[in-house]
């Protein structure tokens, strides 16, 4: 076997430009291709990564404001049961006040319904019993009664003050005798002439006639009333029972 050395030395000259070219034109190409592929794929994968711990951060963030609003909530809560036990303690302390001063309104009104009512039965009392001696004075109606009350009427203006009883019984100075019946011309001297006497002087003495006196009689001046009558006295008790 021979070996054409010129044929083998035309297919490594061939083969070696083969190589050249494809290293030239392929391989590098190729390689570049491959690591901008590369580099992309890693930047892909850093924004990924990026991507993530952005997404990771930003759950770790609403986690977070999760817990915040849930203490915010708690505490709101715990607020607004602070709020509605103290709401409740004061209604309950006003509700309790309002009771009481409903009681004591209430007791107040009865004590003084129980008051009116006392003194209501105390005045038809009173009144029932001037009634009865009103009726019992008008059958005693007679000269003795009325010569009496007159006595009576003549101690009641001797115990006046001596300078007023002077005052009112001076000359002239005007006094009226007011009767519970009326005097005859003679009774009216009688009366009148008592009267001068008790007070020492010398007035001017009128007489009138008041039925409602029941008996006795009434003496008015400027400055002084004298009393003694029946009426006089059954105010009197009136104004004892009302007490």
């Amino acid at each position: 076997m021979t070996i054409d050395w010129w044929t083998l030395g035309f297919q490594a000259v061939n083969v070696a430009i083969l190589i050249w070219l494809l290293g030239h034109f392929f391989w590098k190409p190729v390689a570049g291709m491959i690591e901008a592929r590369r580099a992309s794929a890693q930047k892909l994968t850093d924004d990924a990564e990026a991507t993530r711990a952005k997404a990771d951060a930003a759950l770790a963030e609403v986690e977070k404001t999760r817990a915040g609003f849930a203490r915010e909530r708690e505490a709101i809560l715990a607020d607004a049961r602070k709020d509605a036990e103290a709401a409740s303690a004061a209604s309950l302390a006003q509700t309790k006040i309002d009771a009481n001063s409903l009681e004591a309104g209430a007791k107040a009104a009865i004590a003084k319904d129980k008051k009116a009512q006392e003194g209501a039965w105390a005045e038809r009392s009173a009144q029932l019993a001037i009634d009865i001696a009103g009726r019992l004075a008008a059958r005693l109606d007679g000269a003795v009664v009325q010569a009496r009350f007159l006595e009576w009427l003549l101690g009641e203006i001797r115990e006046l003050p001596e300078q007023a009883r002077k005052a009112a019984g001076a000359k002239g100075m005007k006094l009226e005798v007011v009767s519970a019946v009326k005097l005859a011309a003679a009774e009216r001297k009688n009366c009148g002439q008592a009267v001068a006497e008790a007070f020492g002087g010398d007035p001017h003495i009128t007489f009138r006639t008041d039925r409602t006196l029941i008996a006795g009689f009434e003496l008015h001046g400027e400055h002084l009333i004298v009393r003694s009558s029946w009426r006089a006295d059954l105010a009197a008790i009136q104004a004892d029972l009302a007490a």
